[in-house]
């Protein structure tokens, strides 16, 4: 049961721990992010919808305007990358050998 759930937590989007995390506590619409920020509001409804990643740029926005890192942000959304591009092609990465070194 714990590792369905660990699988589970391993797929969360980043714009859902913006939405969870930070928003609903705080009481901050994504219109009111969006003009904090200067980016458009759609921008953010779609990062928080799963329907757009995180950017460098928005990470930094966001960064600054919830005091955190960029990189906090950067992290979030590569991790989802990286678990996203593993499930879908993982018989693909398990052909692949690993080079050695002579």
């Amino acid at each position: 049961m714990a590792q369905q759930t660990k699988a589970k937590l391993d797929f969360i989007h980043p714009g859902e721990i913006l939405a969870l995390d930070f928003l609903e506590p705080m009481k901050i619409t994504a219109y009111q992010l969006s003009k904090s920020i200067g980016i458009q509001q759609t921008r953010i409804s779609e990062v928080i919808a799963d329907k757009r990643g995180i950017t460098a740029d928005t990470a930094l926005r966001l960064s600054r305007y919830f005091g955190n890192s960029a990189q906090f942000w950067m992290n979030l959304q590569v991790q989802y990358d990286l678990r996203i591009a593993q499930e879908k092609n993982a018989d693909v990465y398990a052909q692949i050998s690993t080079v050695s070194v002579a």
